[in-house]
C-alpha cells in the first residue's frame, strides 16, 4: 500500500566532496559516453560510487529487474551515499516499481536525479516515499551537455535560494497564474502508469510534460487517454518542455490548446527541459507559482536543506 506523508521529504543539500552513487534502472549504456558524463560530475567536485555490476546488460535492459531495483534500494540505504543519479533512461524503470523498498527510501531521503524513462521513478518516489526529486540530466546525457545544463543542475541541488525559472522563449497557451506542487516528466512514461497502482495523483499540481520521437497523433492520443482517465481533473497548471522530433511544435501546441480549451488553468510552453540541447533541472515535489503570462515558474522554497 502507498505510504502516507503529511509533508514532502526534502533531501540534504549537496556540496563539493559529497558522494553521488550511480544507478541503472532502465537501459544499458555506452561505456565511453558514460565515462565522459562521469568526468563532468567529477569536475563539479563530486566523488562517484559505481556499484559492481552497473555495466551489466540483458538485451534492452541493464540487467534483471531484481538487479536494477537492488541498486536503488542499496544506495538509498547506504549512509555513505549523499545523492543518486541515473546512468541512462531508455526503458525499464516501470518494471522495478514493485521491487523497491519505499519505506527504506522514505527513511533515507537524498537527492535523486534523472529524466525520460526515469519519470516513472520520480513520480512513484513522490507518491510512495514522499520524496522530493529532481527532473534533470542522466550521466550519459551529461557527456555532451552544454555548461548551462550542468550549472542548472548545481543550482537546483546545491543552492540555498528559491529557484526562479524564466522561460526566455515562452509561449502562453492559456493565460493566468496558479500555484501548486511541481510534478510530471515524460508524457509517454506517465501515460503508461495510468491504470496501475503506481499512477500519480495530479490534483492541485503543476504538471510538466515533455517527450521525444512521438508523432503528433500519438501526443494527442496520450493526452486524450489521460484526460478520459481523469488524470487532469483539478490540475493547477501545465508547463511544456521539449517535444524533440515530434513534428512541428505549432502542431503540438495546437493539440494541447484543443485538449485543454475548456480548462481554466494556465498553460506555458517553451521551457528548455527534457530531450533537448539544454536540460534544465526541475525540482519535483516542491511548490511553485506558474505565471503563464510572465513566462516564469517560481519556486516557493529551496529544493534542498542544509544538513
Amino acid at each position: 500500500m502507498p505510504l502516507k506523508h503529511k509533508t514532502i521529504k526534502i533531501p540534504a543539500r549537496l556540496s563539493p566532496g559529497d558522494t553521488i552513487g550511480i544507478v541503472a534502472p532502465a537501459g544499458p549504456f555506452d561505456r565511453d559516453t558514460f565515462a565522459r558524463g562521469t568526468r563532468h560530475l567529477e569536475a563539479l567536485g563530486f566523488s562517484l560510487f559505481t556499484p559492481p555490476g552497473l555495466l551489466d546488460a540483458r538485451g534492452y535492459l541493464a540487467g534483471s529487474d531484481q538487479h536494477r531495483a537492488g541498486f536503488i534500494n542499496q544506495l538509498f540505504a547506504d549512509k555513505r551515499i549523499d545523492a543518486i543519479i541515473c546512468a541512462r533512461g531508455g526503458y525499464g524503470s516501470i518494471r522495478v516499481l514493485p521491487l523497491l523498498d519505499y519505506q527504506a527510501i522514505a527513511d533515507n531521503p537524498k537527492v535523486f536525479i534523472g529524466f525520460s524513462d526515469i519519470t516513472a521513478l520520480l513520480a512513484v518516489l513522490a507518491e510512495r516515499s514522499g520524496l522530493a526529486t529532481f527532473h534533470g540530466p542522466v550521466v550519459t546525457s551529461l557527456a555532451d551537455a552544454p555548461a548551462e545544463t550542468r550549472q542548472s543542475l548545481m543550482q537546483a541541488v546545491s543552492a540555498d535560494a528559491n529557484l526562479e525559472i524564466k522561460v526566455a522563449r515562452g509561449i502562453t497557451i492559456n493565460p493566468g497564474t496558479a500555484s501548486g506542487v511541481v510534478c510530471g516528466g515524460n508524457l509517454t512514461t506517465l501515460c503508461h502508469l495510468v491504470g496501475t497502482p503506481f499512477a500519480p495523483v495530479l490534483n492541485g499540481k503543476i504538471l510538466f510534460l515533455e517527450d521525444r520521437a512521438e508523432a503528433p497523433y500519438r501526443i494527442d492520443r496520450m493526452l486524450v487517454h489521460m484526460k478520459l482517465a481523469g488524470c487532469f481533473e483539478n490540475l493547477a497548471g501545465l508547463v511544456l518542455g521539449y517535444f524533440e522530433d515530434c513534428g512541428p511544435l505549432n502542431d503540438i501546441y495546437r493539440i494541447v490548446a484543443e485538449s485543454f480549451r475548456d480548462e481554466p488553468f494556465p498553460i506555458l510552453a517553451g521551457l528548455d527541459a527534457g530531450h533537448g540541447k539544454h536540460n534544465r533541472t526541475l525540482p519535483f515535489g516542491i511548490e511553485a507559482t506558474l505565471d503563464a503570462d510572465g513566462h516564469c515558474l517560481s519556486y516557493h522554497r529551496a529544493a534542498t536543506i542544509f544538513r
